[in-house]
C-alpha cells in the first residue's frame, strides 16, 4: 500500500531518495532498485530537466546510411525501439541516391501565435482598427525577444480569424520569425505581453494565448525519384501507385501511412532532443487544411517508368534553445548529423519522412510489411525469452525457419540450444 506522506516533499529528495520512496511503495528488490539509478541521473544535468526526476530510460540509437540530401551526404542518427525502420529509411536511401539522391527546402521558420479575444460585438470594426494599428503591434511584440530581433528576425507580421460558431469570437495571429529555435516559449511570451494592447484595441477580453502547433507556414518538402528496377515489373509499379492512391483517398489507410512517415521523423527529432510531440500535431492537423484527412506524400510515375515520390508537411524544429543544448550526447548527435540550421534539419527530417513511407509502402504492395518487420523483431523476442550473446542469433533464426514468431517458442528453442 502507498503511503502518501512519504510524497509529500518526493520534489526536494535527492534521486537516490527518490528511488528509495519508490521502491518501498512498489515493492521493488533490491536488483530492481539499483537498476533506477541510472549513469544520466548520477550525472545530474538530466535532473533539472523535468520535475521529480528519478531515473531515465535508454532508446536504442541507430545510423541510417546512403542519405544524399540537396548533393550532401548525411549520417541520421534515429532513436527508435521499433525493428526495420533504420533498415528501410537506409535502404529507401539508396534506391534514391541512384538518381542523386532526394531534393530538399524549407519554408522561412515563422510560427503562429494566436490571441483569442471574446465579446467582440462589431467584428469588422475591430478587424479594421486591428490591422490599422499593425505596426504597432508587431513593435509591441517584438520588444520581448532581444535575441530575435537583433537577428532581424521575430514578429513580422498579423492575421486576423472569425468563427462562424462563435460570432463574437476573435483570433489574432501573430507571425513571428524564430530562425533556429523551435519557437515555443518565445511566441508564447509574445502573445501574453501583446495580449493587453489587442485587447485595448478591440474592447474584447483575452481569454486564450498561446501558439500553433499546426505551422502551417513553416513547411518543409522533399522529393526523390526511385527506379522502376526496385518493383519488379511494370505490374509492381502499379501495385505501389494504387497502394500509395489508397491513402490519398481513404482516411483509415491515410492515419498508418502517415505514422510511418513519423517513424523517421520522430525517431529523428527523439535522438535530437526536439519536440517530436508538437511536430506530430501539426503533421496530422495539416491536411485537414485541405478539407480531408489525407496522406503527406505523393508518387507518380515519370516518363521513363520510374516513381516520383514527394513529400510536405509542417516541420517546426529546433537547432538551438532547450534540451538539445543540455545534454552532452545530444550535441554529439548533431555533431554527427551536420545540420547548421533549423532550415537544414527541417530539410533532413522531410527527406526522411518521405524514404520511410517509400519503403513501407513498397514493402506493403510487394512482399508484405510482416516479413522483414518479422526478421528484425525476432531479436526482441528471443531477448524478451531470455536469450544472451549468440543465442539471440540463433533463436531469432530458428524462429524465422519456423515461420513462428512468439516468445513462447523462443522459449522453447532457448531451452532446447541450452540442453545440448
Amino acid at each position: 500500500m502507498i503511503d502518501k506522506s512519504e510524497f509529500k516533499n518526493f520534489r526536494n529528495l535527492s534521486a537516490q531518495e527518490r528511488i528509495d520512496v519508490i521502491s518501498r511503495a512498489a515493492s521493488l528488490t533490491k536488483e530492481e532498485s539499483e537498476m533506477l539509478l541510472t549513469e544520466s541521473v548520477k550525472e545530474g544535468t538530466i535532473t533539472k530537466m523535468i520535475e521529480n526526476v528519478f531515473t531515465s530510460i535508454e532508446y536504442p540509437i541507430g545510423l541510417a546510411t546512403n542519405f544524399i540530401i540537396n548533393g550532401k551526404p548525411y549520417l541520421i542518427p534515429m532513436a527508435i525501439e521499433e525493428p526495420s525502420v533504420v533498415a528501410a529509411c537506409s535502404y529507401a536511401a539508396k534506391i534514391a541516391s541512384e538518381n542523386g539522391g532526394f531534393r530538399a527546402e524549407s519554408s522561412d521558420p515563422v510560427m503562429i501565435g494566436q490571441i483569442f479575444l471574446s465579446g467582440i460585438s462589431d467584428m469588422n470594426d475591430a478587424t479594421a482598427k486591428i490591422y490599422s494599428r499593425r505596426d504597432e503591434i508587431l513593435i509591441r511584440a517584438n520588444s520581448f525577444s532581444d535575441t530575435l530581433r537583433k537577428l532581424g528576425a521575430g514578429a513580422k507580421d498579423i492575421q486576423v480569424r472569425e468563427f462562424k460558431e462563435e460570432p463574437e469570437v476573435m483570433c489574432v495571429h501573430l507571425l513571428v520569425d524564430v530562425r533556429d529555435a523551435m519557437g515555443a516559449n518565445v511566441v508564447n511570451t509574445m502573445v501574453e505581453g501583446t495580449a493587453p494592447l489587442v485587447e485595448e484595441i478591440t474592447g474584447g477580453v483575452a481569454f486564450m494565448k498561446i501558439l500553433s502547433n499546426l505551422s502551417s507556414l513553416r513547411i518543409a518538402r522533399a522529393s526523390a525519384v526511385f527506379s522502376k528496377k526496385y518493383f519488379g515489373d511494370d505490374n509492381g509499379v502499379k501495385r505501389f501507385l494504387l497502394a500509395a492512391r489508397m491513402a490519398e483517398i481513404d482516411p483509415y489507410r491515410a492515419a498508418t501511412h502517415n505514422k510511418g512517415i513519423m517513424n523517421g521523423i520522430d525517431s529523428v527529432l527523439l535522438a535530437t532532443m526536439n519536440d517530436w510531440r508538437a511536430v506530430e500535431a501539426g503533421a496530422h492537423a495539416y491536411p485537414y487544411l485541405s478539407g480531408r484527412y489525407a496522406s503527406l506524400t505523393r508518387y507518380r510515375m515519370n516518363e521513363d517508368g520510374n516513381v516520383i515520390g514527394e513529400i510536405e508537411l509542417p516541420l517546426a524544429v529546433g537547432t538551438v534553445g532547450g534540451a538539445m543544448n543540455t545534454v552532452s550526447k545530444v550535441k554529439v548527435i548533431r555533431k554527427i548529423l551536420g545540420v547548421t540550421s533549423s532550415s537544414e534539419l527541417s530539410s533532413v527530417l522531410a527527406a526522411v519522412g518521405l524514404a520511410q513511407n517509400f519503403a513501407a509502402v513498397r514493402a506493403l504492395s510487394m512482399e508484405g510489411i510482416q516479413s522483414g518487420h518479422m526478421k528484425l523483431h525476432s531479436r526482441n523476442i528471443a531477448i524478451s525469452a531470455g536469450a544472451k550473446g549468440d543465442e539471440i542469433d540463433a533463436v531469432a533464426a530458428e524462429m524465422i525457419r519456423d515461420k513462428k514468431v512468439s516468445v513462447s517458442h523462443a522459449v522453447e528453442i532457448l531451452k532446447r540450444i541450452r540442453s545440448t
